[in-house]
């Protein structure tokens, strides 16, 4: 009876213990994945690529750019962010020139002219968001580019100690750990990010050789080997011409987890997952790319398992690889590279390869068609010449969404991955995904954001520019909550700006048409004027992070430095006020409060000598009263026929103004017009019991003596769009004009949408200049697909 009973039971255990086998890898599946889900839905990841004309200019040139706007997880145009904030940092990580570019729909593109007081040098062209500034800086887009200044001469390069070459190494996962077989990774470069040509080998204490590698291309390879306790090991590494490094290896843990990922058949990936944890039962995979989850499955452990991927489910791009321990703490991470299938494919065709000065070059541009109209492509087109100054490959599109972007520090050429498959640039691209192991995130703030929302210091400007500040005790420095600011650009139309300060003493201000470079005018009302306030930078603060080279200029560069400098000033000399055209936007040109129910042009209306006299002759809606020798001015409440028992707010040219006596000190003689808005107005967090808009002839306060404890400063808005001018040819008089055409920027179109059947054709002329011309296109469909196309050729001069 007992051995019955035993043979039953036993049985009934193995499936007890199976159900809670599975329940736990349910359960704890599920807490990975839900934190994930609820961090992603916080923390949306933008994206930009600046598509820039060229990598090399002069001063006295402008450098043109694109914006493409993107989510980072399915780079579909974003319309969050309303403002891209652009800057030129030199080597020393000082801006040079900043800009702040309109971001809405149909207008991503932007200038920057170079003036003279630029030096010659190799600068980064850096661009984000002020969302994007949550993250680390590595997420910001960065180009370098060479700008040279023909009428300063070259500093000299800062006589430096030789850089050594750089030597890292990365064991796959993270970690090496006793016994454990394991994978290494390993990157030569030198000191501005180049790899190099380098074999190696890992020794012990005792010189004995335990491998030989060597690197695979640009300056990357790998190695295994499983490491003993009882050894010491070190890395020799021997460059191109002899030069011998020594690197330790990672310190290797006594326990604890590795990983290894491999190609297998059937379109798959094998993750296997060691430990030498005694207490190990159950690892978990979680599998994401660009935070789209992928996988998340849940293995039981003793000393190995291995998890089985169908590549097809993970996503194109990037893929995280995350391997978590039973009390889902992450112990092991690296990073798998899918090439996209089908990128936007372009195909580029001109009419001739070769030209003839002033002649017209027709270029049709192919991308596949799209039967929704949403999905069809958006292209910029750069057209110039190609000489031997551009110190700096220009980065495109297709692989900077798909892998740059996703990797931190820089990735030398990355178009290499994007070649046609092979062995070779299979295993490039795997050693890559080892030497940039890289997230968005830390995962010690994703498992903590299903309980808690995540904060962020900056917000994205949603519908216009942000201009930020503080209010502050000035004596102690402490922020001050609940004070109400008013910022005001003086001027026509009449602008105001309401922002009430928060706990922390911030204060945000929505500049809606705000172009170009203003006077701000920032203050509280008379009774909270002791306290501080300030206005934040809306620039990073954070270095760049690409390595700057310092820029070399040869005597064999001589020549074609002196030929575009010659067109530079041909150019700046014959067409220099064509190309100073400017696209105006269209604001609205009424006052914030559209119309006061009251409006006086005082020209039309007896000049009295004295603002009192003319409020109380023939303004209904503003009573002058004057209380213990001061004036007091009050509006009706022309709804409920009563007086206001509160103040209105009184402006000049659209400042607050709060002492009455200066108002009416004030000569009428140099006011235009006043409006009188008979009833109360809300602004945001202030309510207003009525208004009274003074406005001068120009907008310029006319020498109205404001309060000097308010803050005064100058700032910039968004750009105006500078227009692109290229001369056109097309009768014999224009082609025999005696002005001298000395343009290397043919062609810029940041915005060429092909047609329904995905066609496009654009012509431009020819210059003065021969040589060989590149066609750079850069496009991105409605959908996410990204693409890039290059085409050469040739302009010569006619005998």
């Amino acid at each position: 009876m007992y051995f019955i009973r035993k043979r039953l039971l036993l049985p009934a255990l193995l499936l007890l213990n199976g159900f809670h086998a599975s329940a736990q890898s349910a359960a704890g599946v599920s807490t990975i994945t839900q934190s994930f889900d609820t961090y992603r839905q916080q923390t949306l990841q933008e994206k930009l690529f600046l598509h820039v004309d060229q990598a090399v200019h002069f001063t006295g040139e402008t450098v043109w750019f694109k914006l493409f706007y993107v989510d980072g997880s399915f780079h579909k145009s974003l319309a969050i962010s309303k403002v891209a904030y652009v800057e030129l940092l030199d080597k020393d990580q000082k801006p040079v020139l900043q800009t702040k570019v309109d971001l809405s729909a149909g207008t991503r593109n932007g200038s920057l002219f170079l003036p003279s007081s630029v030096l010659s040098g190799n600068y980064v062209l850096r661009a984000y968001t002020s969302w994007m500034r949550n993250f680390s800086p590595a997420y910001f887009f960065e180009q370098p580019l060479t700008i040279i200044n023909p009428f300063r001469p070259l500093e000299p390069p800062t006589l430096k100690e030789t850089p050594k070459h750089i030597v890292q190494l990365f064991p796959e996962g993270g970690h090496l750990v006793q016994d454990l077989p394991s994978k290494v990774a390993f990157s030569v470069t030198d000191a501005t990010g180049h790899g190099l040509t380098a074999n190696g080998w890992l020794l012990t204490a005792q010189n004995d050789t335990i491998t030989r590698f060597s690197t695979h291309k640009f300056g990357i390879g790998s190695f295994s080997f499983t490491p003993s306790g009882t050894t010491t090991y070190r890395v020799v590494i021997s460059d191109s011409k002899g030069k011998f490094m020594t690197q330790a290896l990672p310190a290797i843990q006594e326990r604890g987890y590795t990983m290894r990922v491999a190609e297998a058949d059937g379109n798959r990936l094998n993750v296997t997952v060691y430990s030498t944890v005694s207490a190990a039962s159950a690892v978990y995979l979680f599998a994401h790319t660009r935070q789209q989850i992928k996988a998340a499955e849940m293995r039981s452990l003793q000393r190995e398992t291995t998890f089985t991927l169908d590549k097809n489910a993970l996503g194109e791009g990037i893929s995280h690889l995350t391997v978590f321990d039973a009390a889902h703490k992450p112990v092991c991470e690296r990073l798998y590279f899918k090439r996209p299938a089908h990128p936007l494919a372009i195909d580029l065709k001109t009419d001739q390869r070769q030209y003839a000065y002033r002649t017209k070059v027709t270029l049709d541009a192919t991308v596949q068609a799209s039967a929704n109209v949403q999905n069809q492509a958006d292209l910029s087109v750069a057209v110039y010449r190609v000489d031997s100054l551009a110190a700096f490959k220009a980065p495109d599109i297709l692989s900077y969404l798909w892998l740059s972007s996703d990797l931190q520090g820089s990735v030398e050429s990355p178009d290499y991955y994007f070649q046609p498959e092979t062995a070779d640039v299979r295993l490039a691209a795997d050693n890559l995904m080892l030497t940039h192991g890289w997230r968005r995130f830390k995962w010690e703030t994703v498992l903590a954001a299903k309980s808690q929302s995540v904060r962020f210091p900056f917000v994205p400007d949603y519908n216009s520019l942000l201009v930020q500040g503080r209010v502050t005790d000035p004596s102690s420095n402490a922020p001050v909550p609940n004070v109400l600011t008013y910022l005001s650009i003086p001027g026509k139309p009449v602008r105001l700006f309401v922002s009430k300060s928060d706990s922390a003493g911030r204060i945000r201000f929505e500049m809606r048409d705000f172009y170009g470079q203003k006077q701000l005018i920032v203050q509280t009302n008379p009774t909270d004027s002791l306290y501080h306030l300030t206005i934040d930078s809306p620039f990073a603060d954070q270095p760049s992070t690409t390595p700057l080279p310092d820029l070399l200029l040869d005597e064999q560069k001589g020549e074609s430095i002196q030929n575009r400098s010659v067109a530079m000033q041909v150019q700046n000399t014959f067409w220099g006020d064509q190309s100073l055209r400017y696209r105006y936007p269209t604001v609205d040109s009424t006052a914030f409060y559209s119309e006061g129910r009251e409006s006086y042009l005082l020209d039309a209306y007896t000049r009295f000598p004295t603002m009192e006299d003319i409020l109380r002759e023939y303004v209904l809606g503003v009573q002058p009263r004057k209380r213990q020798g001061h004036f007091r001015l009050i509006v009706p409440n022309a709804p409920y026929r009563e007086f206001f028992e509160e103040s209105p707010l009184v402006l000049i040219d659209g400042v607050p103004v709060f002492d009455m006596d200066k108002v009416m000190a004030f000569s009428p003689l140099k006011v235009q017009k006043l409006d009188v808005v008979t009833n109360r107005y809300f602004m945001g967090p202030a309510t207003f019991h009525g208004i009274i808009s003074f406005m001068t002839y120009k907008g310029d306060l006319a020498g109205f003596p404001l309060d000097t404890r308010l803050l005064k400063l100058d700032y910039d808005g968004l750009q105006l769009q500078r227009e692109f001018y290229a001369p056109r040819y097309s009768t014999p008089k224009q082609q025999e004009s005696r002005l001298p055409d000395g343009r290397t920027l043919l062609y810029w179109n940041p915005a060429l949408r092909p047609n329904e059947q995905g066609k496009s054709q654009v012509d431009f002329y020819t210059s003065d200049l021969a040589g060989s011309y590149l066609i750079e296109v850069n496009g991105l469909s409605g959908n996410g697909n990204a693409g890039f196309q290059r085409l050469l050729f040739e302009v010569k001069k006619t005998e």
